[in-house]
């Protein structure tokens, strides 16, 4: 699945950028009437990317930030009269994100998405603090899990890249991880793996929660331009989404080509960012340019990954990136527009020599219509609307038996503390978002073989991450965006590790059928995930 192409004189910097060619003609979409906006509502052409669509990856995760606001509900989100082809193609819902230069909340619009092999999505919520409201992000389990493990507390990572060359301009870094196994937490080193252009490797990590921290294996996800798409962000006037009887529907796309040319990512709020965010006081409020994040040893950025491999025959592609960057963080004039009104007003301008440059969105029946690119749209049929209708409630009770089960009240008997020996395992239903199986999908849309798992390395000594403030709190976030937590140096205990650099998992051929999901049937527990071990009876303390 491709998106559709952008106009000849901007497609080689967003193929240089992206490595695909997406997004629309910028003429076309400055002849194209706006999408009717409802009073009330402000679409904006920068802001959170969905989680759903590309979740961070943080070495050292932490609690999510907290707010003094309590969310509005959730608003009666209709899902767009057309969608993508495909079979393993679905809506997603949006919710509330939080603006910290408004103080308010704004929505992040639902997304078209083409679900990742074998995963399911677990919903991203604000569960509440002492201090107000906070953030747990969502993320794609195995599509097989019924449980859930809350595990302990990872130690620091000890992540620092590759310490041997590469095989072959062909291969790729995958960073390691910790993993727990018999009741302890054991170094899993970082290796080289063939890339491939069609695929981004998410790595093994840990998604905070109230109850403990749940590992999520590592799995392959669809390249950008063949996850689906991303719509809009829109705040709406306070008095409109309290109003009852009050519905939307998402008719502004984000161009994917545009968007990855101004990425960003925030890891204290657990998002991507596309947009404007090049002013000195972004920087200071956490956001990362997408080509910088994976260098400072934070984090991993499979969609920098990947494009970066795409370009590995181009010496000069991240200098040019960097450059790009410079020059919107020393020029205003240049900079891409922060709503739908200030874009459609550009693009009329006679004075807009970087008018490219500012097609961040177009609508969805512009974009439906083009015949330039290989992306195809068919029409939501009304059977397919009420199966939609009826998922958002199935979603919304399910998102509110995860609330329920992660709840930290003080007196509950089982959650993980920070110095736990042993996790809490928990039953978990199934997510309404749940891939079609491997054996059902088409040949091309097969993910890459997976890589053979690593033995951890015990010898690698933990230790505990520093951190600002107490296990479980963050800072309540202002209008400054303040509250980010800066972890403390690990650079001894790095030196430690001893990543392998093997040359595992060639990524070749296609992922077999047989042993997809290794046999598990829960989330969160590293061991038996890896090695598709049969599984423990015991629904209580985990004993592995």
């Amino acid at each position: 699945m491709n998106v559709p192409r952008i106009a000849r004189a901007y497609a080689i910097t967003t193929m240089v950028v992206l490595g695909a060619t997406l997004g629309l003609n910028s003429r076309s979409v400055a002849q194209t009437p706006a999408p009717p906006v409802q009073e009330g509502v402000e679409v904006l052409t920068r802001g959170p990317v969905h989680e759903a669509f590309a979740e961070t990856i943080t070495f050292d995760p932490q609690p999510g930030i907290v707010i003094a606001e309590t969310p509005p509900d959730a608003i009666e989100e209709v899902a767009p009269d057309q969608r993508p082809e495909g079979t393993n193609v679905t809506w997603i819902p949006g919710y509330w994100g939080w603006d910290d230069e408004r103080s308010d909340f704004l929505w992040v619009s639902g997304i078209w998405r083409a679900l990742p092999p074998g995963r399911q999505w677990v919903p991203g919520y604000w569960g509440e603090s002492p201090q107000g409201s906070q953030w747990i992000s969502g993320y794609w389990a195995n599509a097989e899990a019924s449980e859930v493990d809350f595990l302990p507390e990872p130690p620091a990572t000890v992540e620092v890249g590759p310490n041997i060359a590469a095989p072959s301009p062909d291969h790729i870094w995958l960073p390691g991880s910790w993993v727990w196994q018999q009741n302890r937490y054991g170094w899993r080193a970082g290796f080289w793996s063939k890339g491939n252009q069609d695929w981004d490797w998410v790595p093994d990590h840990y998604i905070w929660t109230p109850r403990g921290y749940i590992f999520v294996d590592g799995y392959y996800d669809y390249s950008v331009s063949r996850r689906g798409v991303v719509f809009a962000p829109v705040r709406f006037l306070r008095a409109l989404r309290s109003q009852r009887g009050f519905s939307y529907s998402p008719s502004t796309v984000i161009n994917l080509g545009v968007f990855a040319r101004h990425l960003f990512l925030r890891p204290s709020y657990g998002h991507y960012y596309f947009g404007d965010y090049y002013g000195s006081n972004y920087k200071r409020s956490g956001y990362s340019p997408w080509f910088s994040f994976q260098s400072s040893h934070r984090g991993y950025d499979p969609i920098f990954a990947n494009q970066r491999w795409n370009n590995r025959h181009d010496l000069g592609w991240e200098q040019r990136a960097a450059a790009n960057f410079q020059n919107y963080r020393d020029n205003e004039g240049p900079r891409p527009p922060r709503n739908w009104a200030a874009q459609a007003a550009l693009a009329e301008s006679r004075e807009t020599p970087h008018r490219g440059s500012f097609s961040v969105a177009t609508p969805l029946d512009e974009l439906a219509r083009s015949k330039e690119g290989q992306q195809r749209f068919i029409p939501v049929d009304p059977a397919e609307h009420q199966q939609f209708v009826q998922r958002r409630q199935e979603y919304r009770n399910y998102l509110q038996k995860r609330q329920q089960l992660e709840a930290n009240t003080a007196h509950a008997p089982d959650v993980v503390s920070r110095n736990a020996v042993e996790p809490v395992r928990s039953t978990f239903g199934r997510s309404p978002f749940v891939a079609q199986p491997i054996d059902q999908l088409s040949k091309g849309a097969l993910p890459p073989r997976r890589h053979e798992v690593l033995k951890p390395d015990f010898q690698v000594q933990p230790q505990p991450r520093s951190r600002a403030g107490a296990p479980g709190s963050r800072s309540i976030i202002g209008p400054s965006g303040g509250g980010q937590i800066q972890n403390g140096s690990v650079d001894q205990l790095r030196r430690q590790t001893l990543n392998q650099g093997n040359r595992q998992g060639e990524s070749t051929g296609q992922l077999r059928v047989e042993g997809t999901n290794r046999g598990n049937n829960h989330q969160g527990s590293s061991d038996s995930q890896q090695r598709g071990s049969s599984q423990s009876k015991n629904k209580g303390k985990s004993d592995h």
